[in-house]
């Protein structure tokens, strides 16, 4: 459907040309340092803006992987603001009905028009801001809602309606006004803050449930309306939110596969990224391709067409600020994009220096497209996965034991990346050969990605690790960064451990007990109990025993935690991050050759994200809110030898 002013937005957009010139720095912005930092690197302040609005601002590495994703952007230079929209988003209770009737609708009767958008009421038209007014524009809401915060009750009164070609939820019309006194005031704000012109929504205000369907379905859909409980508890959030003005009459396409180009008038395709596909354009091409641009780079061509999928419209749009009506602190998701989340963070000095030092242009690499769904990440469960902190027997051999304990089992150090002291034993020092700790340097990667966490805004609900030593420490350490040391208790859960067949020897390792450990002033909880207790461990276990034995914890951690807490924390091997997380994304397990090909990859202290898909119990991999921790080898140094040479 055609929206309103569309062809006014047209015309604006017929005049602009793109233009290669840098904006003064006195123009009207509040992106501060972020800003700042980008033009310190060089770039234009157009770019830098247009970079900033398109990930939803305040995040300089999102920003810098946008501008280097659309290097070749022919639109990159073009000064076409973005379209805006204030929308009503429902949360708790009433958004996992409102889930489940569209998932359950989908299924029975496929994608009508109302699968375009997520569950929401809109509170004005669409409307055009500069990219250097957004910020204001995103403060004119904060305002708003904190004047408005105790006057508008919940959950809002709804009404089901049908008809033969529409189905929704429609506010009272008393409580209608109130909302529609809200957006009046919201756009007195726009218009004071940043200068647009808000038009607030004049007809009744509703959710949409269903429409433009076939007329068979009628029933159907009505019967699954009914059993929305629309009294639900719901603390409904006033959502910002842009969409890029070139593509709003488009389709909107999902990749499923990598595609790389044959000919020079294809276009590359990378796994998750969106394709906006214009009807006008694709009559030109011939009948099994699609002609269309890509999200991520910008850039257009013609592409297989089985190698995407329809998706919704709202899954490419931005979110600009979130603020909840009910709660005193307003949850922000400035940053967020409704596809996947873009989390607020600044760029380390270091990271920055590095930019000064060589230059930007080789330093960011392309854009990683994560694979993004239709619900924005407001309230949806996430699974962090991450590997334990460097190893003391990978760094300094397996016979470190013997070194470092003299003949009374005292542990004396003898190089500085190892910790100055090691939990007691029950069964003595030789425990450490199978069951090692971190080294302290690994403590220090550790509490780098717990502060990254932290600095992100990024709490964890709950904490799973493996039962080896190595684990804890990491995932203690994990805590002390995030400030939740003693707040968030560790629950050691043996079903997490590596494939064991590559435990050497006949037994297993003598794990220290959960509470000698928190005698070791570990914040381990002692009260948990294993969803797979040691017992139920085999020596020398087969791949798939393996296999099924990490996605069973991890299907029974996700049930434990649900409605309980959004984000769960795991911290085990390298091979978890695969087995955790593979066949909750409904793929099958790779064979071993491969499995193992992966995990060799993979880094002390490397971090992945999944994301539940709504109400599906279908999770997928998105892009981790911190930045990849890299580091080299640091060889020991001998004074003497090396410097004591005739």
């Amino acid at each position: 459907m055609e929206q309103p002013g569309m062809a006014a937005k047209e015309d604006l957009y017929a005049k602009v040309t793109p233009r290669r010139q840098r904006q003064s720095r006195s123009a009207t912005i509040k992106h501060g340092s972020t800003l700042d930092v980008l033009l310190s690197m060089g770039f234009p302040s157009t770019r830098a803006l247009k970079a900033l609005v398109s990930t939803g601002g305040k995040n300089v590495q999102a920003a810098c992987d946008w501008l280097f994703s659309h290097v070749d952007d022919p639109f990159l230079d073009d000064h076409l603001p973005r379209e805006y929209v204030l929308y009503l988003r429902p949360s708790g209770p009433l958004l996992q009905q409102l889930t489940h009737f569209w998932k359950q609708s989908r299924l029975t009767c496929g994608k009508n028009k109302a699968h375009n958008i997520f569950p929401h009421i809109t509170l004005c038209q669409f409307f055009i801001c500069a990219d250097a007014k957004v910020e204001a524009l995103s403060d004119a809401l904060q305002a708003t809602v904190g004047r408005w915060k105790s006057r508008i009750p919940m959950p809002l009164p709804l009404e089901l309606y049908t008809s033969s070609t529409f189905i929704g939820l429609f506010v009272e019309e008393q409580m209608a006004e109130v909302l529609k006194s809200f957006a009046a005031d919201f756009a007195t704000e726009a218009a004071s803050k940043a200068d647009v012109h808000v038009e607030p929504h004049k007809k009744q205000l509703h959710v949409t449930l269903a429409y433009h369907f076939q007329a068979g379905h009628l029933p159907v859909l009505e019967k699954l309306a009914k059993n929305v409980d629309a009294s639900s508890g719901c603390d409904w959030l006033a959502v910002l939110l842009s969409r890029d003005i070139r593509f709003a009459n488009h389709e909107t396409l999902q990749v499923m596969y990598p595609y790389a180009p044959q000919n020079d008038d294809e276009l590359e395709l990378l796994q998750g990224d969106f394709i906006f596909m214009s009807p006008m354009e694709q009559s030109t091409a011939s009948e099994g391709w699609v002609y269309g641009t890509s999200l991520a780079t910008g850039l257009s061509g013609l592409l297989p067409e089985n190698y995407v999928s329809r998706a919704d419209e709202s899954d490419t749009w931005v979110v600009h600020g979130s603020h909840s009506f009910l709660n005193c602190a307003s949850p922000s998701t400035s940053g967020a994009t409704v596809g996947g989340l873009l989390l607020d963070g600044q760029l380390n000095d270091s990271l920055l220096d590095s930019f000064l030092e060589t230059g930007f242009t080789n330093l960011c690499p392309p854009m990683q497209v994560s694979k993004p769904s239709g619900q924005p990440s407001l309230s949806r469960m996430r699974l962090f996965v991450c590997r334990h902190g460097e190893r003391m027997d990978v760094v300094f051999g397996k016979h470190w034991v013997t070194q470092c304990f003299d003949s009374k089992g005292r542990y004396i150090r003898s190089n500085l990346n190892m910790p100055s002291s090691l939990p007691p034993r029950v069964g003595g020092h030789r425990d450490y050969d199978k069951d090692c700790p971190i080294t302290v340097f690994g403590s220090t990667q550790a509490r780098l990605v717990g502060e990254a966490l932290l600095e992100s805004h990024t709490s964890i609900d709950f904490v799973y690790c493996s039962p080896s030593l190595r684990c804890i420490q990491t995932a203690q350490n994990i805590l002390q960064g995030l400030q939740q040391e003693g707040k968030t208790k560790i629950r050691v859960e043996p079903g997490l451990f590596e494939w064991t067949k590559w435990v050497s020897g006949t037994c297993l390792p003598a794990w220290i007990p959960p509470a000698e450990l928190a005698a070791a002033s570990l914040s381990v909880d002692t009260s948990y109990r294993p969803r797979i207790p040691i017992s139920k461990l085999a020596v020398s276990e087969s791949y798939d025993v393996y296999i099924s034995r990490s996605f069973q914890v991890t299907r029974e951690i996700l049930a434990e935690c649900k409605d309980l807490g959004n984000t769960i924390l795991i911290v085990a091997h390298a091979s978890s991050l695969e087995a955790c997380t593979r066949q909750i994304q409904g793929l099958s397990p790779q064979n071993s050759k491969d499995f193992v090909q992966v995990v060799r990859k993979i880094p002390y202290l490397g971090f992945c994200a999944c994301e539940e898909m709504g109400e599906t119990g279908v999770w997928q991999l998105v892009d981790p809110p911190i930045l990849p921790l890299t580091h080299g080898p640091n060889h020991s140094f001998n004074w003497r030898e090396m410097l004591m040479q005739d």
